[in-house]
């Protein structure tokens, strides 16, 4: 099988070639493409992939820069250049998986002879051709080869061996922007703003090519090392027929949270449907979480048909106009088809009033700043900025603050209590709320512990450790609030559970980088290294909890670093 896949590769670098001609008038000078070899694979179907994940490159290709390899010249007329050598494994030193798919793996590789680094995607030929994928990825090669847009992941090479094939693609080092909304929740409007301008252009530009995505998502838009947005994985994209008004590509490809409704009813997509979730993605990069959620694929689809969705309160006014006009049932009245003009007015929105499209690739992008608007309930009217969340994000440290608490191990506790009596360890603040002291002997633990095995209806969703404080919180994702119990419980572990259907959600992961931060009588957050979480106590103790966090965060951290205690 590796056999007959052994041409399914031109494996000379891409890169252009300049003939010079004896003649000296300027227009005898070309420059072209090294033409790409049609795959020629017996057996590869020409079935589309009918998966709603079925894209031939769904592992992340994470991509910045590395430079193309200059054109030789060569001074006899009509003469090609030379070919240069080609690749093979042996040329790079891999390290680290980037991202995995469902037949390919994307790996950082360091080419020895230039130690310029790359993204290098490798696919079995084995299972390209079990699984009848080989038009996607010769697609992808294709479609990648003929993309020359700084908003664009690169691809710079091919080559294979007997078993697998290799992409050489430019790397991001910043990952997804999927990997940023988790963290911070939503983006305040100057980042929204700037973001949604690049993906706009970038667009524009695939679109004025004839190709459609049809898989755009936060997952496959990736940061350089200057925070600018490079789109990626084109195995599922389409090229439109240039010798036709072929003006659909009709294929059910997509992720679910972001397909169009035409595609769900039609079973076709169009350039407008890349516009469709362009809006979905300007109302994630608000508020958190994608418009159109639901417990399964099914379900999310009929949200979709029906236009079921809703903005939360605090939605940006133009954002939210912007996204109405591209969340049209009709692809030809999306701001920004054809059908209404092209991308001129959707260049002219007022929500993107202050942009200067000309230079966007060569702006500072913003500092990626967390919108924190407070909820009705609260009392303020914002919570404010905390520091670079950008640094905390790469290298979060525990350390003084004027906004946080020191969680510093050489911190004394307070004195041992001499009585063995538990419940003046017991603290209640309400019915569903208390914490408790934690100078008590294992022996009162073990009581402790037996009382709240029979008397605690939360004890079902601690694994057997005991709690240390407990209460109701509403936990913010972006701009939506859910109500949640906290268990605060030694391990330590800080579970949070659904209290009207009584399931445990998740769980805070503690490291030595968690840091609690009271911002306010109700709002505290809890840093951990890939995410902040947002928490609200309504009945206004949120220093109460990060001081319970810290006590517990020294107790066992102290004990790591002083293990003869």
């Amino acid at each position: 099988m590796a056999r007959a896949t052994s041409q399914l590769y031109d494996v000379v670098p891409i890169q252009p070639s300049v003939v010079i001609c004896s003649c000296s008038h300027p227009s005898m000078v070309r420059n072209h493409p090294d033409s790409c070899s049609p795959l020629a694979i017996p057996g590869a179907s020409s079935n589309h992939c009918p998966s709603m994940e079925g894209s031939a490159s769904e592992a992340r290709a994470v991509g910045a820069s590395a430079s193309n390899q200059g054109s030789v010249l060569r001074t006899q007329p009509a003469v090609q250049a030379p070919q240069p050598r080609k690749k093979k494994p042996e040329d790079f030193r891999f390290g680290k998986i980037l991202g995995e798919g469902s037949f390919s793996t994307v790996v950082l590789a360091r080419e020895q002879i230039t130690a310029k680094e790359y993204a290098i995607k490798i696919l079995e030929k084995r299972h390209i051709m079990k699984e009848n994928k080989a038009q996607y990825v010769k697609r992808e090669r294709d479609l990648m080869s003929n993309l020359d847009h700084p908003f664009f992941v690169k691809l710079y090479f091919t080559f294979q061996d007997d078993e697998k094939l290799y992409f050489g693609l430019s790397y991001a080092k910043n990952g997804e922007l999927l990997k940023y909304i988790r963290k911070i929740g939503s983006f305040d409007e100057t980042c929204t703003r700037f973001y949604s301008a690049e993906i706009v252009c970038a667009l524009e530009y695939l679109h004025n090519k004839g190709i459609i995505h049809r898989d755009l998502k936060p997952e496959n838009i990736l940061l350089s090392e200057e925070m600018h947005i490079q789109i990626t994985d084109f195995g599922t994209a389409k090229q439109l027929s240039s010798d036709s008004k072929q003006a659909r590509a009709n294929s059910f490809v997509g992720t679910a949270q972001y397909v169009s409704p035409e595609l769900l009813t039609e079973k076709s997509a169009c350039k407008s449907s890349d516009l469709w979730a362009l809006g979905c993605i300007i109302y994630q990069l608000v508020a958190g979480l994608p418009p159109f959620r639901a417990g399964n694929e099914y379900l999310i689809f009929q949200k979709i048909i029906k236009l079921e969705y809703e903005f939360p309160e605090k939605f940006f006014p133009k954002a939210k106009d912007l996204v109405k006009q591209l969340l049209s049932l009709d692809p030809s009245k999306r701001i920004g088809c054809e059908e209404m003009g092209g991308y001129d007015p959707l260049r002219q929105h007022p929500f993107f009033d202050i942009i200067s499209w000309s230079d966007l690739h060569l702006q500072t992008p913003p500092k990626l700043t967390p919108y924190l608007p407070a909820m009705s309930e609260d009392d303020e009217d914002c919570y404010g900025n905390y520091d670079d969340l950008l640094s905390q994000f790469s290298n979060m440290q525990v350390a003084q603050s004027s906004s946080s608490h020191s969680l510093s191990p050489h911190e004394s506790t307070p004195p041992q209590r001499s009585s063995s009596n538990i419940e003046q360890y017991i603290h209640d603040l309400d019915n569903n709320s208390f914490e408790l002291d934690l100078q008590f002997t294992e022996e009162e633990k073990q009581l402790l512990l037996d009382k709240q095995t029979t008397g605690n209806p939360w004890h079902q969703f601690v694994e057997n450790n005991l709690i240390l404080k407990m209460g109701p919180v509403d936990k913010r994702k972006g701009l939506f609030a859910r109500r949640r119990q906290l268990l605060l419980t030694e391990g330590p572990h800080l579970y949070y559970v659904d209290p009207v259907n009584k399931v445990l959600k998740g769980e805070i992961p503690w490291s030595l980088e968690l840091r609690p931060e009271a911002k306010n009588f109700k709002t505290f957050f809890v840093h951990t290294p890939n995410r902040t979480y947002y928490l609200m106590d309504p009945s206004g103790n949120a220093d109460r909890w990060c001081k319970k966090i810290q006590e517990v965060w020294r107790k066992i951290y102290q004990r790591h670093q002083n293990p003869g205690l």
